[in-house]
């Protein structure tokens, strides 16, 4: 019998199925699409730490190990394999890389071969990293790693949240039958089969859209995953994302829409089936208007019409209230996240391209080379389209400077206490000193540059300190660090030191795409001081840098072939390369990524919304046929009836809209408040149009789902409709 009446409803009630089947599909669709997400997210994430660190489980660190004891230490029964890492290994330190084949018992295993090969407990390493992303940790962290913790929490929100939507749908099915199951109750219905029945219709409804949204959420997260590719292609260092597809994350997330739907169904059955027959026969199944709340605004602006309309609102507002969530968090998703991605471009564009737009147009960087073993900087100006090239590596070394010797103006803010802190016992404040090594060319450049004679036995001093009183990050402002009358500097590096001649003081810089600390004292030197003065004292970084400005410098591919051919020169060294133009087109395709990716998922937040408003126009038709049959019955016209539901459409999608907008114009304040930047900047490119056009679609479909429900809504015979139940 039950079967039977389930049948006939789903057929003769196609609006209530259609839309309990749109949203398990959404359901299913999210939940999917966040489980593929996540897993791939969590593949590539183990993909890269595998990449850059290797994919060892432990290691041994230590002064002998020889064959017998690798060969011990492949005996364990948890021991995949152990193989001495060469290119670690020094001769008075032996690196042993050790795989497990269940890297779950490695903090218990690892101790073990530690002691059996009789080694200290801090000859062993772990990979900590890699193993929290294989959700191992060290039991006596107190701090061990969330990942576990956050995803679930994650899943376990979004599957709430959808438990509301999809609630909200069954409610208005269920809602509309009350009657009908008060009349089943009076003739011998128990709970527990009217439960049963709903929760038989709920499955029998939601089985096909689970899957299929499954399968969408599973396209989409593919299709997003490839949008990253494109959009990242340019990026340096990156490997490029596969996507992979898990049967059991699938399975998982099925399983879970699945549970999701039903739950979201028992609620509402659960509800009707506690109900007596008497209560359930009584029921109108209209809406409850409460005439002690008055909607102020509405009525003003639309009148009687507008006071109708608010109550109706007000009487749905359980079954709105994700609808509304949905688009204001769609609107002011979409709204931050485009002046967030203007904000962040203005921003690189200041401080980088534009900054640097005549300091650079290739930049090499020879990896673990010092600037002494580089031999082929003539060759490289030798090259035609190269109009100057300079070569220079960075280190670091420090000074102490009394405080007689600070400027005057930087006496005025505070001294030097300010910027290096308590002196030493004699009265000197320890300060850093970067130095940047230039080639004997570029040296002898910057000399002329700043118009002194040019000299390769001495240094360059950088007399300059950002005042922070008076000016900000954005816009720096410089006064003179010390006086310049100290003919020389004493640097001191790791026990060492070693007197310095001081050719100049500057404030002016040389032709390089570096940016300077602000409370240090920079030192350029010339590759023939540092070999002969500064090389065996100095700390210097690994990496050696290759500027080159080009003749074609607005030419991509002039910029391309230039770089092309200046790597193949130094091929012969390990090196990396950027090209400004190409920097410049991958930082914009970047950011134009990004927006689509967000702007996407703003676009599904809207759907949801939107979805939300066609199943509660679809859904409340019985009731509304009711109240518009009263509304008739008083004298109102169609055409009245009509602008209501046009009242009620501006209202759901303008309430959103009417939140967003002082929220993100605050938002828009404070970030431009805290970049320092002109809020003229921001105002001249603020993405104003495409919100308009995100808002305006959002209206037009919600207007739609209203014109479709009150097309079918004021086509029906609304007299008869009073006198009958019956929802044909």
């Amino acid at each position: 019998m039950w079967k039977d009446y389930s049948r006939s409803y789903i057929k003769n009630n196609p609006a209530s199925g259609i839309s309990i089947m749109a949203a398990a599909l959404i359901a299913s669709m999210f939940l999917s699409l966040l489980c593929s997400i996540a897993y791939n997210f969590w593949i590539y994430e183990v993909e890269r730490i595998i990449l850059e660190e290797g994919g060892w489980h432990g290691r041994i660190v230590c002064d002998k190990f020889d064959a017998e004891d690798l060969f011990l230490t492949r005996q364990f029964a948890n021991v995949e394999k152990a193989v001495i890492n060469e290119e670690l290994s020094e001769r008075d330190e032996i690196v042993v890389d050790i795989y497990f084949r269940n890297a779950g018992n490695i903090y218990h295993d690892m101790p073990l071969i530690s002691e059996q090969l009789g080694l200290e407990e801090d000859s062993v390493r772990y990979h900590s990293l890699l193993l929290s992303r294989y959700l191992i940790h060290d039991p006596e962290d107190e701090t061990p790693p969330m990942l576990l913790t956050l995803y679930l929490a994650i899943l376990t929100i979004m599957a709430l949240s959808l438990i509301l939507i999809i609630r909200g749908s069954f409610e208005m099915s269920m809602n509309a039958r009350i009657h009908q199951f008060g009349i089943f109750s009076s003739i011998g219905a128990t709970p527990k089969q009217v439960r049963n029945c709903l929760l038989q219709e709920a499955a029998v409804l939601s089985a096909a859209p689970v899957i299929l949204g499954g399968l969408l959420g599973t396209f989409i997260s593919y299709g997003l995953i490839e949008a990253i590719n494109i959009f990242s292609a340019d990026v340096t260092e990156r490997h490029e994302a596969v996507f992979h597809y898990s049967p059991s994350v699938f399975g998982a997330a099925i399983v879970v829409s699945l549970l999701t739907v039903l739950f979201s169904a028992w609620i509402p059955a659960r509800k009707l089936s506690r109900m007596t027959p008497l209560e359930a026969i009584q029921n109108t199944g209209g809406l409850l208007l409460k005439k002690r709340k008055h909607s102020r605004i509405l009525s003003v602006l639309f009148g009687i019409k507008g006071e109708l309309a608010g109550n109706a609102l007000k009487a749905q507002r359980k079954h709105l209230r994700i609808a509304t969530l949905s688009l204001l968090l769609s609107f002011l998703g979409f709204s931050i996240m485009l002046s967030f991605t203007v904000l962040a471009d203005i921003s690189t564009r200041y401080a980088y391209f534009e900054r640097y737009q005549d300091a650079w147009d290739i930049m090499i960087t020879l990896k673990d080379t010092e600037i002494s073993d580089f031999s082929l900087t003539d060759e490289l100006r030798d090259i035609s389209d190269i109009q100057d090239a300079a070569v220079y590596q960075k280190a670091e070394a420090m000074t102490f400077l009394p405080e007689r010797l600070q400027s005057d103006e930087l006496s005025s803010l505070g001294g030097l206490k300010t910027v290096a802190g308590t002196p030493k016992a004699d009265g000197q404040f320890q300060v850093s000193v970067p130095i940047v090594v230039l080639d004997d060319t570029s040296f002898l450049n910057f000399c002329s540059q700043i118009g002194i004679t040019p000299g390769l036995d001495g240094a360059i001093v950088l007399n300059q300190i950002w005042d922070s009183v008076n000016s900000n990050f954005r816009y720096k402002k410089y006064v003179p660090f010390v006086k310049e009358d100290n003919p020389a500097t004493m640097l001191y590096k790791n026990g060492k030191s070693a007197e310095i001649p001081v050719l100049s003081y500057t404030q002016e810089v040389p032709v390089l795409r570096e940016e300077y600390e602000n409370y240090a004292l920079v030192h350029f030197i010339s590759l023939t001081m540092w070999n002969k003065t500064l090389r065996e004292i100095c700390e210097a970084e690994s990496d050696s840098y290759i500027r080159i400005l080009s003749a074609a410098a607005e030419s991509p591919a002039g910029l391309d072939s230039l770089e092309k051919e200046a790597v193949e020169l130094v091929r012969e060294y390990k090196t990396e390369s950027e090209n400004r133009i190409r920097e410049r087109l991958s930082n914009d395709q970047l950011i134009y990524g990004m927006k689509v990716i967000f702007g996407a998922f703003c676009v599904l937040l809207a759907i949801i919304g939107i979805a939300n408003v066609f199943s509660n126009t679809s859904g409340f038709l019985r009731q509304r046929r009711r109240e518009f049959a009263r509304y008739m019955s008083i004298g109102l016209t169609p055409r009245e009836m009509w602008q209501m539901l046009c009242i009620e459409a501006f209202a759901t999608a303008g309430k959103p809209l009417l939140i967003t907008i002082p929220i993100t114009v605050l938002f828009v304040q404070f970030a431009v408040t805290a970049s320092y930047l002109d809020p003229m900047e921001f105002w001249a490119e603020a993405p104003i149009l495409p919100v308009l056009i995100f808002a305006a679609a959002v209206a037009l479909f919600v207007a739609l789902a209203y014109y479709i429900g009150g097309k079918r809504l004021l086509q029906s015979d609304l007299n008869e409709t009073l006198r009958n139940d019956t929802l044909r």
